[in-house]
């Protein structure tokens, strides 16, 4: 077996687990769905989830990772009880980091594409109904999307083969920082448009007639999901960077911390979307159309658009190229360990299988569009997405969880042991009847409720 790579420090830690976490949902999802589900009000049940659900199952995913000191691939193997089989889940976590990649790099590609058209000045002087037009030509584009894919493929190709430290840190570590200063200027520019405060307010004040179009359990079970599935837990893609650290820290403060950076980009994303939508008079709904549709229209009404545009599209594109380079380390880790491959074989085997693999999400949109396998109007992006979503991320946390606690898996003394070593936010000990029986029931209630809103109606 190789020798452990490290990372170089703290800060870089702290930035490439939250370029993991923060990706696309926190843009056009998250701010989405404040506004349909009360506001403020839902921001704070929200935060309240993020507590109870995202940091504890965070901190199971950097202890099994740093105990271990491995990928998914081979991290139960090292910290299962003889005879156990919990090293099974590994692999499928292993498979899961790839299938999120299958349509995660298409959605990377549009980014990389709609800056270089914002860029260039290709909205110029279009009306709203050219602009559909061009998002839609984008979709029945199998080449040119193919050629947004690869581009996204290979700059996380190129970040990997430098290595962990200079590569992967040293660029995520940037490109995180670009990112929210980014966002902070955006944001400036958004709230001081004339007309701006309709959107503050739509997205900001605690709306309590939402009640009147949903019931407590549908703004409660939204805001739980989104607190759950926005950080990226359940496929060991957490795991990784905690296996690249030293002992210094204890491990529920850095999920802390890497959950207040996801919040902060998420909540700023909506000062971006709403105050600019409201000065435009614009409906900002959910989707694609609000990223490639909507927002274009609302840059090329503004002075400056095209600056504005280009920047909030350069935002988008590093949200989406910081998860697929933290997930393809993770791939790229597990096959190095599973192999005993070289960092650069593992690089170069990775990107183009996954290259391959990107395939089908491309051609689900034109070639394959007749396949639709959750019903009318999905395609292969919502079948892997579904995979991924509903499947893998809340089984494999059930399976950090159950591993952690359980006496027929690593258990909860050496769990709290980990992720209380060193210095920091204590994990309470008072907490063991929480973590082994309500959080796990909390996952599985997400779990189960997923199916029932694609299959059964609404949850």
């Amino acid at each position: 077996m190789q020798q452990r790579e490290n990372l170089a420090s703290r800060l870089g830690f702290i930035l490439i687990s939250a370029g993991c976490a923060i990706g696309l949902g926190n843009v056009w999802r998250f701010p989405y769905i404040v506004g349909q589900y009360g506001g403020a009000l839902f921001v704070l049940i929200y935060l309240f989830f993020l507590v109870i659900l995202g940091i504890p199952v965070m901190s199971m995913e950097f202890s099994v990772g740093r105990a271990s000191r491995r990928s998914i691939a081979s991290s139960f193997h090292v910290l299962e009880p003889k005879g156990s089989k919990w090293h099974v889940f590994g692999s499928l976590g292993f498979l899961g980091n790839l299938m999120l990649l299958m349509f995660y790099t298409t959605i990377a590609g549009w980014m990389l594409i709609y800056f270089v058209k914002s860029a260039s000045g290709a909205f110029a002087g279009m009306d709203a109904a050219a602009v559909g037009g061009v998002f839609e030509a984008l979709t029945l584009n199998p080449a040119l999307m193919t050629v947004g894919m690869v581009a996204s493929v290979a700059i996380g190709m190129a970040v990997c083969g430098m290595g962990l430290q200079n590569g992967v840190e040293r660029i995520t570590k940037w490109m995180m920082l670009a990112l929210l200063a980014i966002m902070v200027i955006l944001a400036a520019r958004s709230v001081t448009l004339p007309g701006a405060a309709e959107g503050l307010r739509f997205y900001l004040m605690p709306n309590l007639s939402v009640f009147e179009r949903y019931s407590v359990h549908e703004v409660v079970f939204a805001a739980m999901g989104q607190s759950f599935f926005t950080l990226s837990l359940g496929i060991g893609s957490m795991a990784i960077f905690g296996s690249y650290i030293g002992k210094e820290r204890r491990l529920v403060g850095e999920a802390v911390n890497i959950t207040l950076l996801d919040t902060f980009v998420a909540i700023t994303a909506g000062l971006i979307i709403f105050p600019a939508c409201a000065a435009y008079g614009v409906a900002a709904d959910s989707g694609p159309g609000l990223i490639f549709v909507t927002l274009p229209n609302v840059f090329n009404n503004m002075a400056g658009g095209r600056l504005w545009g280009s920047l909030f599209f350069v935002f988008l594109s590093f949200a989406a190229l910081s998860t697929v380079i933290a997930v393809f380390e993770n791939i790229v880790a597990g096959a190095m360990e599973k192999w005993n491959w070289s960092r650069k074989r593992a690089v170069l085997v990775c990107g183009v299988v996954l290259m391959v693999l990107s395939l089908p999400c491309i051609l689900g949109f034109n070639v394959l569009s007749g396949f639709q396998p959750l019903g009318k109007g999905s395609g292969v992006l919502d079948l892997e997405d579904f995979i991924v979503s509903n499947n893998l991320l809340p089984l494999g946390s059930l399976i950090y969880v159950l591993f952690c606690v359980s006496p027929w898996g690593w258990g909860w003394k050496n769990y709290l042991a980990e992720a209380n070593t060193g210095k920091g936010i204590v994990m309470p000990r008072q907490l063991r009847i929480y973590l082994t029986y309500i959080l796990p029931l909390i996952i599985l209630y997400i779990f189960v409720s997923g199916y029932i809103g694609i299959f059964g109606g609404s949850s």
